[in-house]
């Protein structure tokens, strides 16, 4: 179906310009093509189609308008023309030319001619009598919706951008109806959305009043519009009909009438209370700095130094090093509130050489925000290595990787220390210190902050000064002078001041370089007030770039804006002394609001080398157009207050009213400050909507009235008839539709978060529809995802997407994710099956979080609203409310939860006032009403108040935006009820008196009325049986909506005290079950049942209420208004007239006031159904009771009181001896409610019997719920059929009968634990076989660490052989269940995703569950895995180390156990005032109770087939075969093995740790053996006591800090409960080994022998006792045998008989009726905690407890735990040769390259360190040596590290020993005699793992160092001698490795007693003398040789030039003598001399 409409062409005289054509239907618009100015005839020819969904109804119309337009000036409107299309529906066709009309409805000289064509297919014929069966197909539907919306919005486009510029120029008047135009298509297509949505739902078209309504719309955009149309003159009175919004909402989705349970109604209140975030709590941020590892840099001295926040610690400084190990532990206590401490950042920072007076260089740091840490998972990063980088040189790359332990533990937060062995590879690359998610390589970026301008400020300074200046010169400034401060990841940056100035304007951007994604999340934002004295705060907001960012593959950068932030924080007015300052600062939920902030956030990922270092830059912006980012629109709130009770009494003297805020706009306190400051004419349009309006457009505040009371208990305003109203305008930017986003998807998360509430319910009672409920749960979400997606898709195509680019990402990711939810909900559906349920529920959980994360839009929408309390001019109590929650839309999905509905508010204290005592109390309680939408919507505020109301002029023109609504809405409707309380109990109270108990009362207020119940002395559980009769509440509305939404009922409970007024207990709220006159009482609704309420004392809950309300609808026939004297004279017959019957009244021993009147009870029909029950309770003894009264407690009784009953036990006639009862077992008979869930609680109290028959009370424990108490026996009938279906299970599982017992009579017993390991790898699924590869890297893994193993004889092994034997075990077995659970996952998700034919597809599902179950491709693989691990295979394989179970916590709490309470429990009895201070509450503990209570049926049904705990018919007592009360000797050992992170005591981050232990009176100290300087001592202590229980029941075991000068100091301790250990049936006495052996390191060491412990429990259980024959034991109806391979068969004898009963104990759970799991030997790790810092671990300690009767044969010597003393080496290493090492210097002659080699090396530290001689003038790289460094040092083989015993200091008092890993460190260096050496490389060699060398120089390379398994390791300590060369090298600043020279040495390593035998010098010196190295005769110190210079240096060099130079001298010389002798010569001859 469409229409279409062609226009042709328009006469147009006088009328120059260009002209648009707009035409409307149904609220889409269309604009035609422009037309430009060709004289009068325009011609057009253009044709508009309208796709539609339903019928055109004859009564609708299409509009036309002719507009000029300009390109400068905003268009105008020529005229309109519209026409109704009655004559298109009935011909289809319509042609007509007709005069267009002004606005005044005036014809003017203008025509248009059209031709309109409806089209409706044959196929559609039928659509007029459309039903939700016969319907359209709902795709096609959709199509049509966002085919139209796409041309709405590509309309809405142009329009918006043509308008733009008009809409700044009329925003000068500050009116709204600015431009016409575009306003009226903006408003009409936003109406248009109700029929668009209309089209996607097959629901019928509605009648008549659907016609009106459609009639009103039009009427009412005429009336917008100033239009006068053919249609009527008129808007018709609307009234009392349903709005366009109402009629609509049955027609959209579901979601919009969601049926909320009432226990969610009952708490939703408390779940909207914000978090309590002003109260500081204790932190403890724990680091550990193991090692650093490729530091860049050459010869360092590395420290690191810790900086938490402003607090810094350093570690020690290791010299010489590049790869240092501290293993230094750091402790950080914070007491502060959560959210600073999230904003603190951690810095972990290495330096380079820091000395006293230097700071040291930097080398590299890593930042991480305290919140990353908090939100990793368990609260912390264990083992990661954190990339250090240098800020100022990003291009330089890392810097090197240190390894570190970072946690935060909080307040009862559990350290949980996940399993990694030192062994372990430490692969760097996977283990890198980055939260889930984030990148290896990270990227350098710029985060920009950009902040433009503010407006809407406050007073932030005295005007004291400003009233003096003005009056003497007149001059006016703004009292306030802002600016911004960013801070982000440690670093703060600000904007300049803007003084004097209330709406300053920056345009400055501040930027951060940091890495990115950044480990810092949070982004602060701060206004701030520049004072001469201390800048104050004006408002705080905080920005998690999680929320503006995303990582996924079509993820987007953080971005935010530009978009205003608003601020809030503390009331306006100021003040010198503000007491809300600290709400400026972000801490607490903001009174008020403080200004708003207009901010843009970009993110530029950067790789510019030149970028400016890590650092703030501030810097100018350009100013931004905001009419870009969001057109300014005017809303419009309204507000309706029903009624206003619960007034607390001191507000009940003065006169009251209510302010209503919005931003500014409201405020008629301390609202807008107009700013003094001119603001420019071509800046003004851009700041023209501020904040404010004028007062003008406001009525916030209600007329002052006086509250009245009824009872003075509270007060309440007289609003009866007339509810005064309150409304607000101001001027906002449009980002409605992050609002609408938003409540789209809340509705979908309510709606499910409700299904998962039920489905929970329902799967714990185990209903038949559990899987039926949680299917519809998850139809339920892809219904509702599929209309987000229909709704949402249509935004995505035009601008409507978003205005800023955080809006249209945030738009796509939310459609991504909604459309993937529907998708896996939809498959998971499918998945959904009874046994599969529990695994389905909890995904569908996971769904619920992700969706909650969409909720919430990062960019603020509009400003939240409050609603004030005003008493004397002052604010008193307030409520603030969130604009999302009641923006309208035309869309109901859209619209917000509370838009147009009555809700109720309870108004609290603002400030710390709200916190504590004085925010319990309820301030007011309203009933009110909002609206808020645009005021073109505004004719929709009333559509949601409760019908009855008499429709005033002002609600009639409520469709005219500027007419001003009513200032009272006067009800004419009102119904009259009587409300009945059926108050029943309560139970789990607070107590409120010293006692611990209270002495309770209801005060039950509905409405204006309250009434109050009995007082019940003395308890914590009353029982009132109390029916409370209201016999007049008046609530105005039609009945079916009062039905629907009926008032609250406020329940209050007190506490009453004898002085002084009562104390407030707790609140509830509850809704009343609504009863008309028309409807009758009965059932099913009638009478309703009764219910348990949540009781609530501000956040804390405070126990629970069961009762009932009914609101039963009285008719008041003769009730007269103005005769209110005579409502009283009323026969009370005439009320009860369609009533049930009231119960008749109490007989009261209390006498009757005429206040009181007679005390009603519950009706019968209403009380739960009895039955007959037995409480039998175990009366075992107290302990630790504690002094009340000043005096000891010697003669305790317990009483255990029940629904009215008590059961007293027997007197303790002296406690000190035996505080154990007499007579232990006692039982009472008595009715209790039938349905579990009205059952009463149990009080147990304890009272001191003294003399002269006073009782006293001790304590008290409340039981509120016997669900875990109540036993329900399984009958013979149900025992047959569970045994069916067992059987039924058993058929298909093929492997169950090999090892079960139930499965047959013979069973194969395991001794060796190889067996154990094959039945597990048979049971491994397909997935868990390695691959190839995966197995080549095990077997390699496996072959180092055997080599890295020692040869242990049997003789040299000891108690710690096994204890770190069973540490590697649990690493690999915790490594294995980690494996094995995500295959699970992997699995379950593969099965999720797979198809579903497979998944059905019977026969494929069988083949694949065979093989899951055989875990082998074949069965030949399988028996070659059998034969691999059978004992014969075996046989010639080493013994295995014994193993012990190493717990990771307290034995008790592991769930095998059951905390060894199977029988006897322990309560705690308290005593005294619950604060709510958790110290104070903590120290009401006065003693406990151990007993037990059992709660069954009477009499027990007769085919019983059960068995109590102990195995026993529960027809003869529940507690038999108990063990003997009596008191019972005890030896008692304590093995204390090691602590590990302690919490520092010392000023140097160290403790001095030692141990005491309690246990009764007697306390032994182990101060002599402190241990220094540790905070990971190993003690190797045992301690005996010889203890009596009951007496000596608890072990309190301690760890202090000794100290020299002054007392030690506590750093933790444990308690242990040792009398529930030693008789439980688990025996915890003394641990079972896995192996038994007579002597050795694992000796037997219970008194008893196996076969003697399994002869016992037989005995106990009434079984026959074992018998043994032929290798085989028979217990019971069962055999036990050995396999026939076993290596035990060999034994015989005695030997095996222990063997195989062993076996059998650990198998003992597997027996019926009596087995349980055994206690096997063990060490368990128990967590240290301080009284002084409750609930913060501070340390862990690892110990456990033998305990061995005195009446048996008593145990051997206690085992020799003592630590292993390291044993002594020596490490001989021989340098023989360097070769190729890099020459550094240059002769000093010759200027060629030499080096002076040296090599220096150390294995303990560099003050270790030794050094060769000095290999001269090498030429070549080539050095010889021949040099010996000798090592002695003490070594841990099981630990694999290094001891060292020294005094850290002079001034130290005892030697400290620390730890380090085995690593020699080898160093070539070049000498110089005037300078600094020069470091030319290096070399780590680990002993226990290091490269062979090579056997040439030639072959070794740095391919060496390779850790890819490629090159084979040494472990010298196996090896023991290994000659080779082995490369030195140096870090290059690209982190790739240089050779700078090869080494050739020798390492031998003898033991202490080896090297004494064969002792040899170092160097080269005597004994066993090195020769000496044959180096070149040029090897020499020039200046110590002067003679060998000239020959090797001199002559060498420059030989041929010295001959050269004495030849050429000497020919001189010749020549010189010759030209001086010729002339004499000549003469001579001549002469003839």
């Amino acid at each position: 179906m469409s229409l279409v409409v062609r226009l042709k062409d328009f006469f147009l005289p006088k009328c120059k310009g260009d002209k648009l054509a707009k035409i409307e239907f149904r609220g889409v618009a269309h604009t035609s093509r422009l037309m430009t100015d060709s004289g009068e005839h325009l011609t057009l020819d253009q044709l508009f189609e309208w796709p539609i969904g339903r019928p055109i109804e004859p009564e609708e119309t299409v509009s036309v308008a002719l507009v000029l337009h300009s390109r400068l000036l905003p268009d105008r409107s020529i005229g309109h023309y519209i026409f109704p299309l009655q004559k298109v529906v009935k011909e289809g066709k319509l042609s007509l030319r007709d005069s267009l009309l002004d606005n005044n409805a005036k014809t003017l000289p203008a025509t248009l001619s059209l031709e309109v064509r409806y089209t409706v297919p044959g196929a559609d014929e039928s659509l007029d009598g459309w039903s939700p069966d016969e319907g359209m197909d709902e795709e096609r539907l959709l199509v049509d919706i966002q085919q139209n919306i796409a041309n709405l919005e590509k309309s809405l486009t142009s329009n918006e951008r043509r308008a733009s510029w008009s809409h700044e120029q009329a925003s000068t008047s500050r009116m709204i109806d600015k431009s016409p135009a575009p306003g009226r298509k903006r408003s009409s297509a936003l109406r248009s959305m109700r029929s668009l949505i209309r089209l996607g739902k097959q629901r019928p078209p509605r009648d008549a009043s659907s016609e009106d309504e459609e009639r009103a719309l039009l009427q009412g955009r005429s009336a917008v519009d100033g239009l006068v149309t053919p249609v009527g003159e008129q808007a018709s009175s609307r009234a009392g009909s349903e709005s366009s919004l109402e009629s609509d909402n049955d027609s959209l989705l579901d979601l919009n009438s969601v049926d909320v349970t009432k226990k969610r109604l009952r708490v939703s209140h408390y779940q909207r209370t914000p978090p309590n975030l002003l109260k500081s709590q204790d932190f403890q941020l724990c680091i550990t700095i193991i090692e650093a590892r490729q530091l860049a840099g050459l010869n360092m001295d590395p420290v690191v130094c810790v900086q938490a926040g402003d607090q810094k610690k350093y570690t020690s400084v290791k010299e010489s090093t590049n790869c240092p190990y501290y293993n230094e532990y750091f402790v950080f206590d914070f007491h502060m509130p959560p959210m600073m401490l999230f904003d603190k950042i951690i810095t972990l920072s290495v330096l380079h050489s820091r000395k006293i007076f230097a700071s040291g260089t930097l080398v590299g740091l890593f930042k991480i925000d305290l919140k990353t840490v908090f939100d990793a998972p368990d609260h912390q990063f264990y083992h990661k290595w954190a990339l250090l980088s240098d800020p100022d040189d990003f291009a330089g790359g890392p810097k090197g990787y240190l390894k570190c332990d970072i946690s935060v533990i909080g307040k009862g937060d559990s350290v949980k220390v996940p399993p990694k062995s030192e062994k372990d590879e430490d692969d760097i690359e996977a283990n890198l210190l980055l939260p889930e998610g984030v990148p290896v390589e990270r990227q350098r970026a710029r985060f920009i902050v950009r902040i433009y301008r503010a407006d809407g400020l406050p007073k932030m300074n005295s005007s004291i000064m400003a009233n003096v200046k003005r009056a003497f010169t007149g001059e006016v400034k703004d009292l306030v002078d802002p600016y911004v401060q960013v801070s982000f990841a440690g670093l703060t940056g600000k904007t300049s001041v803007k003084k004097n100035c209330y709406a300053p304007v920056w345009n400055e951007q501040i930027v951060f370089s940091e890495m990115f994604p950044p480990l810092c999340q949070r982004l602060k934002i701060q206004l701030r007030d520049n004072d001469q004295v201390n800048n104050t705060i004006i408002g705080t907001h905080f920005i998690d770039l999680k929320t503006i960012s995303n990582d996924g593959e079509k993820g987007f950068l953080p971005t935010f804006g530009p978009a205003f932030i608003h601020l809030y924080g503390s009331t306006r007015d100021y003040s010198l002394l503000d007491e809300h300052a600290n709400l400026n600062s972000g801490l607490g939920e903001g009174v008020s609001y403080r200004a708003r902030l207009m901010v843009a956030i970009r993110t530029e990922i950067t790789d510019n080398i030149d970028i400016a270092p890590s650092g703030v830059e501030v810097e100018p912006s350009y100013p931004i157009t905001e009419s870009n980012y969001g057109k300014n629109e005017e809303y419009f709130l309204f507000a309706s207050i029903m009624d206003a009770t619960m007034i607390e009494k001191k507000l009940g003297d003065k006169p009251l009213f209510f302010e209503l805020s919005m931003g500014n706009a409201g405020n008629s306190l301390d609202g807008h400050n107009s700013s003094s400051q001119e603001i420019d004419e071509e800046e003004g349009d851009d700041y023209l909507d501020n904040v404010s309006a004028d007062s003008a457009c406001w009525q916030s505040t209600t007329p002052p009235v006086k509250p009245m009371t009824h009872d003075r208990l509270y007060y309440f305003l007289p609003y009866w008839d007339d509810k005064p109203c309150m409304y607000v305008r101001s001027v906002w930017p449009d980002y409605r539709r992050r609002m609408y986003n938003s409540n789209i998807i809340m509705r979908i998360v309510e709606k499910l978060e409700e299904g998962l509430l039920e489905s929970n319910l329902q799967i714990e009672a185990d209903s038949p529809n559990m899987e039926k409920t949680l299917k519809q749960t998850l139809e339920d979400l892809v219904f509702g995802c599929g209309k987000y997606l229909s709704i949402s898709r249509c935004y995505l195509q035009g601008t409507a997407a978003g205005k800023t680019k955080l809006d249209r990402e945030r738009m796509k990711l939310c459609v991504r994710e909604i459309e993937h939810m529907a998708s896996l909900a939809r498959n998971l559906k499918a998945l959904v099956t009874k046994n599969t349920i529990k695994e389905r529920y909890k995904t569908t959980q996971s769904y619920l979080q992700r969706l909650r994360y969409l909720t919430e839009d990062p960019q603020h929408a509009l400003p939240d609203i409050f609603l004030w309390l005003v008493s004397g001019g002052k604010r008193v109590a307030y409520q603030r409310l969130q604009a999302k929650d009641l923006i309208f839309s035309v869309v109901g999905e859209e619209s917000g939860k509370d838009c147009g509905k009555v809700q109720t508010l309870l108004l609290k204290l603002p400030g710390k006032k709200g916190i504590g005592a004085s925010g319990w109390v309820i301030q007011a309680k309203l009933r009110i009403y909002f609206w808020l939408g645009l005021t073109k919507h505004k004719k929709n505020f009333v559509t949601g108040l409760p019908a009855g109301y008499e429709v005033a002029q002002e609600i009639r023109n409520a469709e005219r935006p500027r007419a001003l609504p009513p200032s009272v809405i006067h009800f004419t409707d009102k119904h009259y009820f009587q409300l009945r309380a059926h108050m029943y109990q309560a139970r789990s109270l607070i107590g409120s008196d010293a006692s611990g108990l209270s002495d309770p009362y209801a005060q039950v207020v509905a409405g204006e009325w309250c009434k109050t119940t009995q007082v019940v002395d003395e308890t914590l559980s009353p029982t009132w049986d109390e029916l409370l009769v209201f016999p007049e509440l008046m609530v105005c509305g039609l009945g079916e909506e009062i039905k629907k939404e009926p008032p609250n009922i406020v329940i209050e409970i007190f506490d009453q005290d004898k002085v002084g007024k009562s104390e407030f207990i707790g609140r509830a709220m509850a809704k009343p079950h609504v009863k008309l006159l028309s409807e009758p009482y009965e059932p099913p609704r009638f009478p309703p049942k009764l219910e348990w309420f949540e009781i609530h004392r501000g956040p804390d809950y405070a126990g629970e209420l069961l009762a009932m309300f009914e609101m039963l609808e009285v008719r008041r026939p003769d009730y007269r208004p103005r005769k209110k004297g005579r409502q009283n004279e009323v026969d009370p017959g005439q009320l009860e007239f369609e009533l049930p019957a009231l119960p008749s009244p109490k007989d009261c021993l209390i006498p009757m006031t005429q206040d009181v009147g007679p005390i009603l009870p519950v009706p019968p029909e209403i009380r739960p159904t009895l039955s007959k029950y037995r409480i039998e309770v175990l009366f075992w003894g107290l302990r630790d009771v504690k002094r009340v009264h000043l005096l000891t407690v010697d003669k305790p009784r317990v009483d255990i009181e029940c629904a009215g009953h008590i059961l007293h036990s027997s007197v303790i006639t002296n406690a000190k001896r035996n505080p154990n009862f007499s007579t232990p077992v006692k039982f009472i008979d008595l009715e209790l409610p039938e349905q579990e869930l009205y059952c009463p609680p149990l009080t147990i109290r304890v009272v001191d019997c003294r003399s002269f028959g006073r009782y006293t009370l001790v304590g008290t424990h409340m039981i509120n719920s016997i669900h875990r108490y109540l036993f329900n026996p399984v009958t013979k009938k149900q025992r047959e059929a569970e045994e069916r279906k067992k059987s039924a299970q058993l058929l298909n599982t093929a492997d169950q009968l090999a090892n079960s017992i139930s499965t047959s009579n013979y069973i194969i017993l395991d001794t060796d634990d190889t067996n154990i390991q094959l039945s597990k790898l048979a049971h491994t699924g397909p997935g868990t076989l390695q691959s190839k590869r995966e197995k080549t890297e095990s077997n390699r893994k496996r072959k180092m660490s055997m080599g890295a193993a020692t040869d242990d004889d049997e003789d040299s092994k000891d108690w710690w052989t096994k204890y770190f034997a069973s540490v590697e075990a649990m690493i690999e077995e915790t490594k294995e269940a980690k494996k094995e659970e995500q295959e699970r996952e992997n699995q379950q998700n593969g099965a999720a995703c797979g198809q579903m034919a497979e998944a059905s597809s019977s026969h494929g599902h069988h083949e694949e569950k065979k093989k899951i179950k055989l875990g082998f491709k074949s069965a030949g693989n399988a028996a070659k895995m059998a034969n691999k691990w059978s004992p014969k295979a075996m046989k010639h394989a080493k013994p295995k180390t014994a193993l012990l179970k190493i717990f990771p916590s307290e034995l008790e709490s592991q769930p095998e156990f059951n905390t060894f309470k199977e029988w006897l429990q322990t309560f705690d009895l308290l005593r005294g005032k619950k604060t709510g201070e958790e110290t104070e509450d903590e120290s009401r503990v006065v003693g406990k109770f151990k007993g037990n209570i059992k709660v069954y049926q009477w009499p027990l049904p007769k085919d019983i087939d059960d068995h109590t705990i102990m195995g026993f018919d529960p027809q003869y007592g529940f507690f038999q075969g108990l063990p003997s009360s009596d008191p019972i000797h005890v030896l008692v050992r304590v093995y204390v093995v090691k602590g590990t992170d302690l919490h520092p005591m010392d000023l140097n981050g160290k403790a001095d740790p030692y141990v005491v232990l309690q246990l009764g009176s007697k306390r032994i100290s182990d101060k002599e053996h402190y241990i220094s300087k540790q905070l990971n001592p190993v003690f190797g202590r045992c301690f005996e006591f010889e203890a009596t229980f009951p007496q000596d029941s608890l072990l309190t075991v301690q760890v202090w800090d000794w100290d020299l000068v002054g007392s030690d100091d506590l750093i933790g301790e444990t308690r242990i409960d040792l009398e529930n250990r030693f008789y439980t049936r688990h025996r915890a006495t003394c641990g079972l080994p896995n192996k038994y052996e007579e002597y050795g390191y694992n000796a037997w060491r219970d008194p008893m022998k196996p076969t003697q412990i399994l002869a016992k429990l037989c005995k106990e259980g009434k079984l026959e006792a074992p018998s043994y024959f032929n290798g085989k034991v028979k217990v019971g109806s069962k055999t036990f045998g050995l396999n026939n391979d076993d290596p035990a068969l060999m034994r015989g004898g005695k030997l095996l008989e222990e063997y195989l009963a062993l076996a059998v104990l650990k198998r003992w759970e597997e027996f019926p009726r009596i087995g349980c799991k055994l206690v096997q030997e063990h060490v368990e790790t128990r967590p240290l905690y301080n009284p002084d810092k409750p609930g913060i671990e501070q340390g862990k300690l690892e110990m456990w407890v033998d305990m061995f009767p005195m009446d048996m044969p008593l145990p051997g010597p206690p085992l020799d735990i003592a630590p292993r003393k390291p044993k002594s080496y020596e490490l001989r290493i021989v340098i023989w040769n360097t070769d190729e090492v890099v020459l550094e210097d240059d002769a000093f002659f010759t200027g060629e390259k030499m080096s002076d080699i040296y090599v220096k090396g150390w294995l303990k530290g560099p003050e270790d360190c030794q050094y060769t001689d000095i290999h001269y003038r090498s030429l070549t790289g080539e050095g010889n040596f021949n040099w010996r460094f000798i090592f002695p040092f003490d070594y841990l083989v099981a630990e694999e590290k290094i001891v060292i015993s020294r005094k850290e200091s002079l001034f130290s008092w005892d030697e400290t020993e620390s730890k380090i890993p085995a690593r020699l460190e080898l160093q070539v260096w070049d000498a110089d005699h005037f300078s600094a050496d020069d470091f030319l490389g290096a070399i780590t060699l680990d002993l226990n793992r290091f490269p062979r060398g090579a056997k040439s120089s030639k072959l070794c390379t740095l391919d060496m160092l390779k850790v890819d398994g490629s090159v084979p390791m040494v472990n010298i300590f196996k090896q023991k001698r290994v000659k080779g060369w082995w490369p030195f090298y140096i870090k290059k600043e690209n982190e790739e490795m240089e050779l700078t020279g090869k080494v050739e040495a020798e390492i031998h390593l003898l033991t202490h007693e080896e090297a004494e035998k064969n002792p040899a010098g170092m160097g080269r010196n005597e004994p066993d003398p090195l020769d000496k190295p044959n180096r070149p005769d040029a090897s020499f110190m020039w200046f110590l040789n002067p003679f060998k210079s000239i020959r090797y240096i001199v002559w060498h060099n420059y030989k041929w030039t010295i001959i050269k130079g004495l030849i050429f001298t000497a020919l001189a010389i010749m020549l010189l003598l010759f030209f001086y002798s010729v002339p004499g010569y000549t003469v001579k001859r001549i002469l003839g001399a």
